[in-house]
């Protein structure tokens, strides 16, 4: 039987959302040493390759905590409707993103990433949880995996405008370009209705987000809910802290070879692109995998890949002194295949939850883990300015998988199971 209209445009609504946010969210790592060496001597800072490194990291890490606090979008979703609430989230992060081109100080930066993460966390919540809602129960886990390629095809876009509009005209336009995703909600209001599940749920939550969340931490859910955040903190913590400093490293690579700073500058972009091909690649064996090895199963495959490929490519493949940017280059697709652990928890956050707490529980889970994942990552970018170095401080981050593959064994497993009305 073939998609409703409403199933078609709904998905390519959450998918476009979602490539919109990774264009966005990206964009800021692409763009971090042009723009703090610009900024950072405005705001009375010298713009030495240890501050960059340090305030980059601490840029970031506020970009995490707009992300954590993102998880307020969750109890207006359940009480407003999915539909609704994803064009507020799009909204906002167009909006902060594109401020982010007439910031003066690096202080101005930051505020504008905090606000610009708060809409950016919650668009993945809120288009999963439709996905989710609205696809036929056969073609469900087919229809998560593929919404989450929008988000690294994203990553393709960005690089595609860094080699482009950012080569051209400077960090100021990449930002600018950050406001397009607006006009898509004018799309999305016009052509996509609520879910039908969510319609006949409507009203058996309490009208607060206090009534919300304590719903998903009644006695009989809360346990998957701790162990989801716990997963999504080990997932937060090793590929943002690893994929920030993708650019970096690539342009550090490039340049120690002798490459000029514009050939440097399209090589991070490929390096951009070789990891977004992986995780596209990674997201599409999802079902599949889902399928055979269960949701645990395939959540410790992608587990594995990271541990092994972040120690190796940031820890050992970084140093090498003859070799390292082709070696590095192809460390980044499997980092990326790896990546894809978080389509999983597309596919795995709905089956988990009655569709009355649905979306606070998925905006919950991948939102909770950040306010710690802003700390590590400040740690990292500590971390590269004292030790003068990207590699180690990153391939530290390496641990959280295997602290990641001890956690899942106390996780729900929901294979075969049918979606919870």
């Amino acid at each position: 039987m073939p998609l409703t209209p409403n199933q078609v445009r709904g998905f390519w609504a959450a998918w476009g959302g979602w490539a919109l946010d990774g264009m966005d969210s990206f964009i800021y790592a692409l763009v971090l040493f042009p723009a703090l060496r610009e900024l950072l001597p405005r705001s009375g800072l010298p713009a030495t390759a240890d501050n960059v490194g340090f305030y980059g990291g601490l840029l970031f890490a506020l970009f995490l905590l707009g992300w954590g606090a993102s998880l307020l979008w969750g109890p207006l979703a359940d009480r407003f409707g999915r539909v609704r609430t994803l064009m507020l989230t799009i909204v906002c992060y167009s909006l902060f993103t594109f401020l982010g081109s007439a910031a003066q100080t690096v202080w101005h930066l930051a505020a504008f990433r905090l606000l610009a993460g708060i809409g950016i966390g919650g668009e993945w919540s809120m288009g999963g949880t439709f996905v989710a809602e609205e696809w036929p129960e056969d073609r469900r886990a087919r229809g998560a995996a593929w919404m989450h390629t929008g988000y690294y095809f994203g990553f393709f876009l960005a690089a595609i405008a860094n080699a482009t509009v950012g080569a051209h005209f400077g960090w100021r336009a990449m930002f600018a370009l950050g406001g397009l995703p607006a006009f898509l909600v004018a799309w999305i209001r016009r052509g996509v209705r609520e879910p039908a599940r969510w319609e006949t749920t409507r009203g058996r939550l309490p009208g607060t987000a206090g009534g919300a969340l304590a719903a998903i931490f009644a006695p009989d859910l809360r346990r998957r809910t701790i162990v989801n955040s716990a997963c999504l903190l080990v997932s937060i913590v090793g590929l943002w802290a690893g994929s920030v400093y993708v650019p970096a490293s690539v342009t550090f690579l490039a340049t120690r070879e002798g490459r000029a700073p514009a050939e440097a500058a399209r090589l991070a972009s490929y390096g951009t692109m070789i990891l977004s091909a992986g995780t596209i690649l990674g997201c599409l064996a999802v079902p599949p995998l889902a399928e055979r090895l269960g949701r645990r199963g395939a959540l410790a495959v992608y587990f594995a890949v990271m541990l092994v490929f972040i120690a190796l490519a940031f820890g050992y493949v970084f140093y090498l002194p003859e070799g390292a940017l082709a070696l590095f280059l192809a460390c980044l697709f499997f980092l990326g295949v790896g990546g894809a652990n978080f389509a999983v928890y597309t596919l795995w956050l709905p089956e988990q939850y009655p569709t009355a707490c649905r979306a606070t529980a998925f905006a919950f889970a991948t939102s909770a883990g950040r306010f710690v994942g802003a700390g590590i990552t400040f740690l990292v970018g500590a971390g590269v300015a004292r030790m003068h170095t990207i590699g180690v401080p990153v391939a530290l981050t390496s641990v959280a998988f295997l602290i990641g593959l001890l956690l899942l064994p106390l996780a729900v497993e929901t294979r075969g199971r049918p979606l919870p009305s």
